[in-house]
């Protein structure tokens, strides 16, 4: 699944300021424990001082407004309520700002530079393509959401095999952007040049698509494949006996969900789908990215055991209410949180969403799986870890009496299928590949396969 990333906004407002023009871009990069994040503030001067945006490029954010804004004597201070903090760097005589920016009590280092961040990305396509793409909308009737997304063609008519793509956790759109990436776009590219359809969509609440996405779990976001499998059985270029799904990350949880409850699935991609209960991938996932990252195996397991005894109380209960938020929130005081701590942890592992990832088992829904499935992890993935995950996925196929089923796992990739040196999530955005080729090939050829 996708890390959860702590999102700083930042923008700056008029104020007096010092004689100095300091309009323009200004870049900046935020180093989290388990990822970066680069700003860029937009400085306007005006007859009163500054005016100004910020854009976070890794989280697809533009132009959100803070309080206020001062530039005097070479130093920048930033009053930003919207997210609970504040920012304060001195200009040096190499034109970096080096400061801080403090929320909610925690301070992380923030220099910044001007003019503008290059990101190199070398796979994304551009136009024009050799393909016809749509732009479409279809409607998850359940729960009266509308998914906007784009149906990739081979040819604009025709007769074609089709795949949906599904992405992982976290609010994304159709290309599944994130960190400058769009691994969606690069995968619907490559399949629909191979002959394969593409249908892909904007999470719902987000991008183009509507509904509330804070408040919808999983099993929300099945419904949503769901109305894309029917959308998709209305198209005459379509083969409705050939329409697979290829989920990545939460989206393979999601994949089997619906093949298993639906005979329209033909074939499901597993791009780093969980194998394990949702409680046992978190605590694996945080032991594994804090022992590549050099965190003493004391310290591990001591906040191991403090988390999983929260994450049982959790999927004991029967239900998500103020009562088990007042039990975890009393267990987290127990293990010498403070109160605001307690509850700050409290609120994030009881929100809807990872209330039901946490009591999810992928197991209970492979086990129904019939279709033929293709299951791939990479070998340096610490968020998915592919041995445990992989492991549990052909367990449950087989207890299903599935026979065609292909399990592998390819070397040297993250959670992102790129190839890297460490498989930590801060590394993600620094590698300029989107999807490894070989992920690309081992996807391609087997949807090929199948759809002859």
């Amino acid at each position: 699944m996708k890390k959860i990333i702590l999102f700083i906004f930042l923008i700056f407002s008029s104020s007096k300021s010092f004689a100095q023009d300091i309009s323009g871009h200004w870049n900046g990069v935020l180093k989290l424990p388990n990822n970066e994040l680069r700003v860029v503030f937009n400085l306007t001067k005006t007859q009163n001082g500054y005016t100004s945006t910020t854009d976070s490029p890794d989280q697809n954010a533009k132009g959100i407004p803070v309080k206020s804004t001062t530039f005097e004597n070479s130093v920048l201070k930033l009053d930003i309520p919207a997210v609970g903090g504040s920012y304060e760097g001195k200009l040096n005589a190499d034109n970096v700002f080096v400061g801080k920016i403090t929320q909610n009590g925690h301070t992380l280092d923030l220099n910044l530079s001007k003019g503008n961040i290059e990101i190199v990305r070398p796979q994304e396509p551009k136009q024009p393509f050799p393909y016809y793409t749509e732009d479409v909308k279809f409607e998850n009737k359940k729960d009266q959401v509308t998914l906007a997304g784009t149906l990739s063609l081979p040819k604009k008519e025709g007769n074609f095999p089709v795949v949906i793509l599904i992405s992982g956790s976290g609010a994304q759109n159709r290309d599944e952007e994130a960190l400058q990436h769009k691994p969606f776009l690069v995968l619907a590219d490559y399949l629909t040049r191979k002959g394969i359809a593409v249908l892909r969509f904007d999470d719902r609440g987000f991008g183009e698509s509507t509904g509330d996405f804070k408040s919808a779990t999983t099993t929300d976001f099945v419904k949503d494949v769901q109305a894309g499998v029917d959308y998709l059985k209305t198209r005459k270029e379509i083969n409705k006996n050939k329409i697979g799904l290829i989920g990545h990350s939460e989206g393979g949880v999601i994949a089997p969900i619906v093949a298993g409850n639906s005979k329209d699935i033909s074939f499901i991609v597993l791009m780093a789908g969980a194998g394990i209960r949702g409680d046992k991938l978190l605590l694996l996932q945080k032991e594994l990215i804090e022992k590549r990252k050099g965190i003493s195996e004391a310290m591990i397991q001591q906040n191991k055991e403090i988390l999983k005894g929260a994450y049982d109380i959790i999927v004991e209960s029967t239900v998500n209410d103020d009562n088990l938020k007042a039990s975890v929130t009393a267990y987290f005081k127990s293990k010498l949180l403070s109160d605001d701590q307690a509850k700050t942890v409290t609120d994030q592992i009881t929100g809807p969403w990872i209330y039901n990832f946490l009591k999810l088992d992928p197991a209970a829904y492979l086990e129904k799986v019939k279709c033929p499935v293709l299951a791939i992890n990479g070998s340096k993935d610490l968020q998915v870890p592919a041995e445990a995950n992989l492991q549990n996925i052909n367990k449950a196929l087989t207890k299903a009496e599935n026979k065609k089923v292909t399990i592998k796992e390819l070397p040297n990739l993250n959670h992102l299928f790129q190839e890297c040196k460490t498989g930590l999530p801060e590394e993600y955005a620094s590698i300029e590949q989107t999807i490894s080729p070989t992920a690309l090939e081992q996807i391609s050829s087997w949807v090929v396969l199948q759809t002859k």
